[in-house]
């Protein structure tokens, strides 16, 4: 009985051993991935803080002033309103230029007429700045709900349709020949080929994707909606107020950072788990 339960203590203290390993091991390597990014934040707060002091302009407002007002926007509710708002409109916006790219992007990849055809309004799509979209699309929809979702969707879909179809054509063609041999069908070859191989190309593309929705849909709003982040921003540039201008970026920054590390790193990790990574 007594060497049953040295036995069993000795199994749990090997068990604890090694759960305190794991979670060591867990702390350090999200040390790793946090630690520098504060640091370039605190690096950049202190920079601006000595501009701030050496300045002493109210066009460039210290540390306490941008404090102030984010305070005041978050007590409020009004940067959760703006923000929601901004958003919305985002998220409608990329999921229009995702089906379009998406389209676009497996058509070029695969067709040499399709690539020919479209490769024009790609290098049009890459070539043409945001903020020719949101005066063409505020002139054509004026200022509603559409106006937001068309400009984005035209902003974001060249880029997004040149990474599919890279992604596409960096396929191994042994398994686009070994698909055509076994006969799978479209949606086969879609779920279990092409998806899978874009996905790095993908994510990427979503992330270029989303700061150019960002950038679009702000000169949107600061155009006339009465909603959403430009629209705050605009409000701080008419009266003047750089610390509501600084404050309002430094809110929906806070949500693009969670956005990135909450989301598209956690979907890429879990979705190229089985990438082989180098050890060297």
């Amino acid at each position: 009985m007594a060497l049953w339960t040295e036995t069993a203590s000795g199994r749990l203290a090997r068990h604890q051993e090694r759960r305190a390993g794991i979670d060591a091991a867990r702390l350090r390597a999200l040390a790793a991935r946090v630690l520098p990014g504060l640091l370039f934040c605190a690096l950049l707060a202190a920079a601006w803080q000595a501009m701030a002091i050496r300045s002493a302009s109210p066009l460039v407002p210290d540390l306490y002033a941008i404090g102030d007002e984010l305070k005041l926007i978050l007590l409020s509710g009004e940067a959760y309103r703006q923000i929601g708002a901004t958003l919305g409109r985002i998220v409608l916006g990329l999921l229009l230029g995702f089906v379009v790219a998406l389209a676009v992007g497996l058509a070029s990849a695969r067709n040499r007429f399709a690539r020919s055809f479209f490769e024009p309004a790609l290098l049009l799509g890459l070539t043409v700045p945001g903020l020719v979209w949101a005066l063409l699309c505020v002139i054509w929809f004026g200022l509603s709900l559409k106006t937001s979702v068309v400009a984005i969707a035209l902003g974001i879909a060249p880029a997004l349709a040149v990474s599919i179809s890279q992604g596409i054509v960096a396929v191994d063609p042994q398994l686009v020949e070994a698909a055509h041999v076994y006969r799978l069908r479209f949606w086969e070859r879609l779920r279990y080929l092409w998806l899978p191989a874009i996905l790095p190309f993908l994510m990427s593309g979503m992330r270029l994707a989303f700061s150019l929705a960002w950038k679009v849909v702000v000169l949107v709003e600061v155009f006339g909606l009465s909603s959403g982040v430009g629209y705050a921003l605009n409000t701080g540039f008419i009266s003047q107020n750089v610390a509501a201008v600084v404050a309002w970026t430094l809110a929906f920054s806070v949500v693009v950072a969670a956005i990135e590390y909450g989301l598209f790193q956690t979907v890429e990790r879990r979705l190229t788990r089985w990438k082989r990574k180098s050890l060297v």
